[in-house]
């Protein structure tokens, strides 16, 4: 499945900015950052269960917000955008 996630963490203390470098380096490692704060995933439902565990324990539900959507699939067909694309499909297999 494809969820987009979002985030906004309060970056005023040294702890805020901390938070928001480990949310950003775990998304990071379940999809594809399409802008600062918000990632495109495609993630299985263990996989989703997993990243929403994480993330809950990373940031301070007191003080950031945290948001992930399902997209409906085939999400080409649902998802409009405008301006600068992404250089390659998340789906597409990622070669180094």
């Amino acid at each position: 499945m494809e969820v987009l996630v979002t985030y906004d963490v309060n970056t005023t203390t040294k702890d805020g900015r901390r938070r928001l470098r480990r949310v950003a380096k775990i998304c990071e490692g379940f999809g594809q950052r399409i802008q600062l704060s918000v990632f495109e995933c495609v993630v299985n439902a263990m996989q989703l269960a997993q990243l929403r565990n994480v993330l809950e324990q990373e940031i301070d539900i007191a003080q950031d917000s945290l948001r992930i959507y399902r997209l409906q699939e085939p999400h080409e067909r649902y998802v409009q955008c405008i301006g600068r694309r992404l250089p390659y499909d998340i789906h597409d297999p990622l070669v180094f």
